[in-house]
């Protein structure tokens, strides 16, 4: 193609292209409909790129016809010059034709998946669709089809459930913490029905992975937090399973779960239930791997005290033979929180739990010796002082003849008399 000056007003000021589908905002500047929704909606930038004036995420984006047919023609008087034709671009989705699709796949009109297959391309076409059907709803459709789709036990159709999904894991982004909330007081079935979704074989981890990030967005806005007691046993065995591994050894699947479990298990039936599902087993097994971040183990620790406030949890945690040892191991190496919530922990166990056994255990994995310096560390809030000067008073008959609290003898004996 020959050196062709190109009128620069046929030119977008972003891609410093000729434009193909030119574009007005309503700061009165003109740009290829691409590079503006992509500056949009791909970037999150919210101000005109030339003008920096205020340009709302919604703004209207007017096409400029005059200038597109003075652009195509003057492509075709210079096709002899290498320059080729630009295309009359398609139109712009609409929430009317995004509307006529929901109805369709509604009363099915069309085969379901065909209209499934066309929401998923128009969602990930570009950000604009994305968009547009966020505000038309379809994110709150999918998840309500998903739902009537797992109801149907008898026929759990794989295809529509994961295309489904795919379509909810592009609008996520798009839906705001108020929206999300909304819908799931709408959808009452929304959470145990994904958190199925955790145990089917044939959804890839990946998207298993995405669900469980929407799962936690679900849990973090619940408007009424008292309401995550209602949830479907079957949503604690599968969110334990993660756990458990069976989405395999992935750290960051693992991290998500352990905050879902977190935010349910203040609870007190969510605590039972997360008991009788395993999750105890599998909290200390998880303190025990290898490189395993601090932050992981402050939230291990932290559900570990909440499941301890149950019997059922005391018993389960006092079943594991390595309880007791990994959380006063704990204490002094990671930080004050962890310091805290494992002589919570020990707090609850030696106050409900304290049998000749779980004592003589204390002394024998190094809690009692633990107990003993953070007493007399200066550096230790006054109020886990006090905690752990509770532990010690408690069963100091049992313990002051033993040799790491012989060491501190003159001490304890004066500080807990007192």
């Amino acid at each position: 193609m020959e050196d062709i000056e190109v009128p620069h007003y046929f030119t977008c000021p972003i891609s410093l292209q000729i434009m193909k589908d030119p574009v007005t905002v309503i700061t009165g500047i003109t740009y290829d409909r691409d590079s503006i929704e992509h500056w949009l909606f791909k970037l999150h930038n919210q101000t005109c790129p030339v003008t920096k004036q205020p340009l709302p995420l919604n703004s209207d984006l007017t096409p400029n016809h005059n200038l597109r047919r003075l652009i195509q023609s003057w492509c075709t008087q210079n096709s002899a010059r290498g320059i080729n034709r630009i295309p009359t671009p398609k139109p712009p989705l609409t929430k009317d034709q995004i509307l006529k699709l929901l109805k369709d796949l509604t009363l099915r009109r069309q085969p379901q998946i065909k209209i499934i297959k066309q929401l998923q391309n128009l969602a990930a076409e570009n950000g604009r669709n994305s968009q547009l059907m966020a505000e038309t709803g379809v994110f709150e459709h999918m998840l309500c089809f998903i739902v009537t789709c797992v109801d149907d036990q008898n026929n759990h159709d794989q295809v529509l459930i994961t295309e489904a999904l795919s379509i909810i894991n592009l609008l996520r982004p798009r839906i705001s913490p108020a929206e999300l909330d909304r819908v799931r007081a709408r959808t009452d079935r929304v959470m145990d029905s994904l958190a199925w979704i955790l145990g089917c074989s044939f959804v890839e981890n990946h998207v298993k992975g995405e669900i469980l990030t929407l799962l936690k967005l679900f849990i973090e806005n619940y408007s009424n937090p008292s309401e995550l007691g209602r949830l479907n046993r079957q949503f604690f065995e599968y969110v334990v399973g993660v756990l458990k591994g069976n989405m395999g050894n992935n750290d960051k699947f693992i991290d998500i779960a352990l905050e879902i479990i977190m935010r349910i298990c203040p609870l007190g039936r969510n605590r039972v239930t997360l008991v009788e599902s395993g999750a105890v087993f599998e909290l200390v097994d998880i303190g025990f791997g290898s490189g395993v971040s601090n932050k992981r183990i402050e939230i291990v620790l932290g559900v570990l005290f909440q499941l301890c406030c149950c019997a059922e949890g005391r018993a389960e945690f006092l079943r594991h033979k390595g309880s007791i040892f990994f959380v006063s191991n704990r204490i002094f190496r990671l930080s004050s929180t962890a310091d805290d919530r494992a002589v919570k922990i020990l707090s609850l166990i030696c106050r409900f739990s304290g049998t000749k056994q779980v004592v003589q255990e204390m002394v024998e994995v190094g809690a009692v010796l633990k107990l003993c310096v953070l007493l007399q560390t200066h550096e230790c809030d006054d109020s886990l002082k006090e905690k752990a000067r509770e532990i010690l008073k408690s069963h100091y008959e049992e313990w002051k003849n033993s040799p790491c609290v012989g060491d501190h003898y003159p001490y304890l004996n004066s500080t807990l008399s007192s």
